[in-house]
């Protein structure tokens, strides 16, 4: 039987009765309509153009010009340790669903969050709302569809925001004034990818056309741990994270994610560092010969992963109504690669950015940068972003 698209409901109507859903729920737990509900609707909205004077076609090598990105969530505080909430995205994918989650709060320090939701995974993820970080764009190792040749990388490591359904439980203690400790721990739908593919195909975990369900039966399963030290005009936060699972049908192809954060910050100044990796598993099919470019290792046998990795170094200074900004990020990718591919057996990516973003007003900044990535296997190019941002 095939499916007429035409009598499937808007996406904006299904985002309307999630929201009325949780409403419903909301009443229900705190005791009907007599009971007393807070709830609080924010968001941020961004415009971004992107210029590439290094290409005569730019839209060959990535989504240049306008880009549009809406984050929209509401948030109803059903009773003192149960919150509802929704969040809607829009940008370049389309309308998605970003968060469709119940919080509980188990103790004072431990709070139970399941649904659709952002595993807790490095620290840029927490911030990926264009309203909460000074550069249009993201840090390669998270950027989700702005980074020039996104296309012969399929992205970075792990785009941000990675969405999926599951549970969670997080946790934070203060230890005592001065030191403070984040824990998470959950398990997902996980990453995706189409049977006997060589690398995951993130369509699959944003889109609602591909349906927000497992594909393989068996949830990833991942955490956090963060340590934060508190001084006068300084602080430092150490975090580390892991994800593991499988992205096919068949759950053959596994898949290791590592991730290390700093966060220090030095009176006015602000520095941020990641680094991130996947080990990804690929598949290969009865005759690989014909499949990937390079054969079997020396010992005969067909190395069956590739590793990618990325980090980020970004420093940010205030001076009256900017901030300046200097970041330093970059991927690397080390394994085989199927026929046709641009990569290499090693290639890498680096890029310079040098940006200002100017508080207009208390709720809208405008956003300029200028960037120079230097790869190993295309010449070099220079990217230019002017965005304005509001939050509400």
């Amino acid at each position: 039987m095939t499916i007429d698209r035409r009598t499937r409901p808007p996406k904006l109507w299904v985002a309307a009765g999630l929201c009325a859903a949780i409403g419903v729920l909301a009443l229900s737990l705190n005791g009907g309509l007599a009971g007393a509900i807070e709830s609080r609707l924010a968001g941020s909205a961004q415009l971004d153009y992107l210029a590439v004077p290094t290409q005569r076609h730019p839209r060959d090598v990535t989504l240049d010009g306008f880009t549009t990105e809406l984050s929209l969530k509401l948030a109803v505080d059903v009773t003192k340790r149960i919150n509802a909430s929704i969040k809607v995205c829009s940008s370049c994918h389309g309308l998605e669903t970003g968060v469709a989650a119940v919080d509980i709060a188990l103790s004072d320090a431990i709070t139970l969050r399941a649904g659709r939701f952002t595993p807790s995974f490095g620290d840029f993820p927490d911030r990926h709302d264009p309203a909460n970080h000074r550069t249009s764009d993201k840090p390669l190792p998270y950027d989700m569809g702005r980074m020039l040749r996104m296309r012969e990388w399929n992205m970075s490591v792990l785009p941000a925001p990675f969405v999926d359904n599951g549970v969670q439980v997080l946790g934070h203690h203060s230890i005592s004034d001065a030191l403070e400790l984040d824990w998470a721990a959950y398990l997902v739908s996980g990453l995706r990818a189409s049977s006997g593919a060589s690398d995951i195909d993130f369509m699959q975990s944003r889109s609602g056309e591909r349906y927000y369900v497992d594909n393989n039966s068996q949830p990833t399963v991942g955490g956090r741990a963060s340590m934060i030290m508190l001084g006068d005009r300084t602080s430092l936060k150490l975090g580390v994270s892991a994800m593991v699972g499988t992205g096919d049908p068949e759950r053959k192809l596994d898949y290791l994610l590592l991730g290390v954060d700093v966060v220090a910050k030095l009176g006015n100044l602000t520095v941020r560092a990641e680094y991130l990796l996947r080990r990804q598993r690929m598949g290969f099919g009865p005759s690989p010969a014909t499949e990937y470019v390079y054969g079997p290792g020396s010992t005969g046998g067909w190395d069956p992963y590739f590793l990618k990795d990325g980090f980020y170094v970004v420093a940010q200074w205030p001076v009256g109504n900017f901030d300046l900004l200097a970041r330093f990020d970059g991927m690397g990718r080390v394994g085989n690669v199927p026929v046709g591919s641009a990569l290499k057996a090693s290639s890498t990516i680096v890029r310079s950015t040098l940006a200002a973003s100017w508080r207009m007003d208390k709720r809208l900044r405008w956003k300029a940068s200028a960037e120079w990535y230097q790869y190993s296997d295309f010449a070099d190019d220079v990217a230019l972003h002017l965005g304005v941002v509001t939050a509400f």
